[in-house]
């Protein structure tokens, strides 16, 4: 049996360059975002595609899942979505936009908010009150992987440490404090590696 056809969300790249294209983190998100959620900027396309074409920019929520001074760590396992990315350490949870019935011609912000929440509800459980917040934007252009990717940050800022993974990719899975974080960090794909070096403007 075939898999079933993935399209996912992207953004033209040139609209991106237009706004002001950068390397690293980004802390206006909302002056993209405003552009790339509004109807017609974003489209969705066969990720196949998506994932070799950098005139396309697939649009990645990111979230850091934060109690008091500590995130959560864990390692991707060989069940990964990207396999450029296995046995990589990690501090974000998210991945690619899909397209669902409620949006299938283009994203505005409501349709993103819903499309995140329920990504990172398919890799993790939170069991606890949280605040969800945008901070920045997160681009690296530098490695392959990144040249077709543009992270938007999150903060999911937890009342209780009470997460469960849910898929089988997440392994080692546990809250970290900066300093034990940074022990990790040459082991770390490169996004968590950029948010890690930001860390105190990222929580604050």
């Amino acid at each position: 049996m075939n898999a079933p056809k993935e399209n996912v969300m992207v953004i033209r790249r040139e609209l991106f360059d237009l706004l002001g294209s950068f390397q690293g983190l980004n802390f206006e998100p909302q002056k993209y975002l405003e552009a790339f959620l509004s109807r017609g900027n974003n489209f969705f396309l066969a990720r196949p595609e998506a994932e070799i074409n950098p005139a396309y920019k697939q649009i990645i929520p990111y979230a850091l899942i934060a109690f008091q001074n500590k995130l959560a760590y864990y390692v991707r396992g060989k069940k990964a979505g990207e396999q450029r990315l296995v046995a990589k350490g990690s501090i974000g949870i998210g991945g690619h936009m899909n397209e669902t019935d409620e949006s299938l011609f283009a994203m505005d912000e409501q349709a993103y908010r819903a499309g995140v929440e329920r990504e990172v509800n398919e890799e993790i459980k939170i069991d606890a009150p949280f605040e969800d917040r945008i901070v920045a934007l997160l681009n690296d252009d530098i490695t392959e992987v990144g040249s077709v990717h543009l992270g938007v940050v999150h903060v999911f800022k937890l009342a209780e440490p009470k997460v469960e993974k849910r898929e089988a990719m997440i392994t080692g899975l546990t809250f970290l404090a900066k300093d034990e974080l940074c022990a990790h960090r040459e082991t770390m794909e490169t996004w968590s590696q950029i948010c890690l070096d930001s860390l105190d403007r990222l929580l604050l």
